[in-house]
């Protein structure tokens, strides 16, 4: 029988997660999206606290109206990036959550390394 897309997706999930941890220093950062937004979090897996968090529903992004999904996940890259140095966040482990490096994530991840962030 084969596998649904969530199923898939979470097998993925756990066998990137057995190799990517993140510290204070150098957190996880997890993407997320769903079918209309995406989602960015900060994480140090060693204490399990959430440092940071940005998605495409915060003020900044969401009163640019309708933009297209790819262009929104620039922009949350960009805002995550800023947001992630001003609070001295340098170096990050970039966890896909089990989604292909292509379209809305691979255009995130862009526009963090653009925004200064190194992964």
């Amino acid at each position: 029988m084969a596998l649904t897309k969530q199923e898939r997706r979470f097998r993925i999930k756990k066998r990137i997660r057995k190799h990517i941890s993140g510290s204070a220093k150098k957190p996880r950062m997890s993407v997320f999206r769903s079918n209309n937004q995406i989602y960015v979090q900060f994480i140090d897996d060693l204490e399990g606290k959430t440092l940071l968090s940005v998605c495409s529903r915060n003020k900044e992004i969401a009163e640019k109206g309708n933009v297209p999904k790819i262009e929104q996940a620039k922009l949350v890259g960009n805002l995550a990036a800023k947001k992630a140095l001003e609070n001295g966040i340098k170096e990050v482990v970039f966890d896909r959550n089990g989604y292909l490096y292509h379209g809305r994530v691979k255009s995130l991840a862009e526009a963090a390394r653009e925004g200064g962030l190194k992964f």
